[in-house]
């Protein structure tokens, strides 16, 4: 479910009531713990942070022309998720998100590959999300996005 949005204050002010309280507190942790050179954008029909073409001219590889896609929240119809590009590709920061999680949270981690789903508002391992903002540098985030996704070949073509 993507919200059409210009600002952070417009996309929360068109998420359910009883969730704008807690989105704000969410988005204010990520934002208050990042390190420098990530740009807050809406994007994808989510609230979002990037690395801005100025730092990485090459953008992201999926929709050349953008910035470098790094974190995300969105309010989704059951659940407000929280996307990390960095534990999508870097197994040593996912590993330890898993291993930190239970110790911030008595709910069981929902989570795709680079989505945490909270389904409840009131067990939002806030701490948790501080620290694993912090983790990752923008230097950090482009030589792990260009270590594992973008190419730096054409491939090969197997017609003959």
């Amino acid at each position: 479910m993507q919200i059409p949005a210009d600002s952070v204050t417009d996309y929360i002010s068109k998420i359910p009531e009883e969730r704008q309280e807690v989105f704000r507190k969410l988005f204010d942790t990520i934002n208050d713990n990042l390190p420098k050179g990530f740009r807050e954008n809406i994007s994808y029909g989510m609230v979002g942070w990037c690395v801005p073409l100025e730092t990485y001219p090459a953008g992201y590889h999926c929709t050349p022309g953008t910035p470098l896609p790094f974190m995300a929240l969105a309010s989704q119809k059951n659940f407000i998720a929280f996307y990390h590009m960095g534990m999508y590709a870097d197994p040593e920061l996912l590993n330890w998100f898993v291993a930190e999680y239970p110790k911030y949270s008595k709910r069981k981690l929902d989570m795709g590959k680079s989505c945490v789903r909270f389904k409840k508002m009131d067990d939002i391992p806030f701490e948790l999300i501080a620290e694993v903002s912090k983790k990752m540098t923008v230097e950090n985030c482009i030589n792990t996005y260009e270590s594992q996704f973008k190419r730096t070949k054409p491939p090969v073509s197997k017609e003959k």
